[in-house]
């Protein structure tokens, strides 16, 4: 595939973000709030970031907010040329310039197209984590260093530039990271890792190459990292932290909450202890129970879910770190986000699949271009069936729709991409089926409670008037006109 070069108008909209980025820098927390206004003002229409800088801009009045606390630790505690490096590459390549890259290719196409990419250059992993599908693989399978930057290169081609790396532990792989991260210097590159590879001259090849940053996975404080990740895995995370920290460089934290830590990853403790860390965001994940040695037990109950649902929120007006739960978060971003929507996976045998916790394919990138199997059967019924539900907050076709994912893995011939023990997908959902129904009830209510009091006036978010890429309006105001 042949790179496609920026138009004339990309390269003019790009100078000017450019340039509007290093003007931040003379006084920030002047003119935060000026840049934030000019954005708004390009983005009309609310497509790439238009909203959230409304959203930002709303709470910018006061120094004393958790947001405005947010926005100038960038300026105070990350490496002035890291940060200048991952705006140009999150906001100009990855927002803009991709983004309208992005909606063409939807549009030429009739598929999905993706906002990131999440790929697994090993199997191989320094620990062996409780309930984790990858621990099975061992070290057995890699992509090689020109198979990554075929992807990558193919991404672009697309308007893809935000790459996830997860396995395996990514950082097995340090070195091509590295080189990946050298030779495609306008892309931004995020690892889900365990920490313990992290080390001063690993912090030292992030602060030369300035477009990785590691979100590291932590299961609550000492006690419940170590149950599932092994002895003294959190002083190995701590360390990393204050490492990570010292070097002036941006982190954040990957939290899997399940049965046995919920409590305590919600709680406002854990929180502010990261927050103290120096970590910038946290992505939370609930557990699925996924491979030959999945733990059900682990599956959080409803109750458990509920009580994150109401904290996450709660910490958002709180807190100074950016938070995002891809399960409970359904309702921003149109439910799910997999099949291609917003992004896919690709593990370290090469199958490209819908979802990192989604094991079926019918891809292999070693036969099929990204493109090809963007329009393959199994990402098409991602596409036809999304969202796979009008409660935002059953977003997830296996875990929170009895059935669906079953039905649209059979109807697409999808496989098993499980070498080891290849699983049934009648057998997975039966899994989660009990899980299902007793989110069922909860999310019904928390849906109803969360949208009656909802303004239905004035609503320019709509995806049937003016295309945008998260707006929940049109599917509430469905809702709201059939009671």
């Amino acid at each position: 595939m042949v790179m496609k070069r920026k138009s004339v108008k990309e390269i003019i909209l790009g100078f000017g973000i450019k340039k509007a980025l290093h003007y931040l820098d003379s006084d920030p927390e002047k003119n935060i709030p000026r840049i934030l206004n000019w954005l708004i003002r390009i983005d009309k229409e609310g497509k790439y970031v238009g909203k959230q800088a409304k959203l930002i801009l709303s709470y910018m009045d006061s120094k004393y907010n958790n947001w405005y606390r947010l926005v100038k630790s960038l300026y105070t505690d990350i490496d002035d040329e890291v940060r200048k490096k991952l705006f140009e590459n999150f906001i100009v390549n990855g927002v803009f310039l991709g983004g309208k890259r992005q909606n063409k290719a939807r549009k030429k196409y009739q598929c999905n197209v993706p906002w990131a990419i999440l790929l697994d250059p090993t199997s191989g992993c320094n620990l062996h984590c409780i309930g984790c599908w990858s621990a099975e693989y061992g070290n057995k399978l890699n992509m090689s260093f020109d198979t990554l930057d075929n992807i990558i290169t193919q991404g672009k081609d697309l308007g893809v530039y935000f790459y996830i790396y997860s396995g395996g532990e990514p950082l097995v792989r340090k070195k091509d990271i590295i080189r990946l991260c050298e030779k495609h210097r306008d892309c931004a590159f995020l690892a889900f890792t365990n920490g313990t590879l992290i080390n001063e001259e690993f912090a030292a090849e992030m602060l030369r190459v300035k477009n990785f940053v590691p979100a590291i996975s932590v299961e609550g404080f000492e006690e419940e990292t170590d149950y599932r990740r092994g002895e003294g895995t959190y002083k190995a995370v701590e360390k990393a932290m204050e490492l990570l920290k010292r070097k002036r460089l941006p982190f954040g934290i990957s939290c899997c909450y399940t049965s046995k830590n919920t409590e305590i990853i919600g709680s406002a403790e854990y929180f502010d202890y990261m927050i103290e860390n120096g970590a910038k965001f946290a992505w939370f994940f609930t557990y699925m129970p996924i491979g030959a040695d999945a733990v059900p037990e682990l599956l959080v109950t409803a109750e458990q879910r509920e009580f994150m649902y109401y904290q996450i929120r709660s910490f958002r007006g709180s807190k100074p770190i950016f938070t995002m739960d891809f399960w409970n978060d359904g309702e921003y971003v149109k439910g799910c986000i997999a099949g291609g929507r917003r992004y896919l996976h690709i593990n370290a045998n090469g199958d490209i699949e819908p979802c990192a916790f989604i094991h079926y394919s019918d891809s292999n990138i070693y036969e099929k271009s990204i493109l090809e199997a963007l329009k393959s059967p199994l990402f098409m019924e991602y596409h036809k069936n999304q969202p796979f539900n009008s409660n935002l907050l059953r977003p997830c076709p296996l875990l929170d729709n009895q059935g669906r994912l079953a039905a649209m893995v059979e109807r697409s011939g999808a496989k098993s991409t499980d070498l080891k023990n290849p699983e049934d997908v009648r057998s997975l959902t039966e899994k989660c089926i009990p899980a299902a129904d007793r989110w069922e009830p909860v999310a019904d209510r928390l849906w109803e409670e969360s949208h009656e009091e909802i303004s239905w006036d004035g609503c320019n978010g709509c995806n049937r008037c003016s295309g945008c890429n998260g707006c929940m309006m049109d599917e509430i105001i469905i809702r709201k006109n059939e009671q």
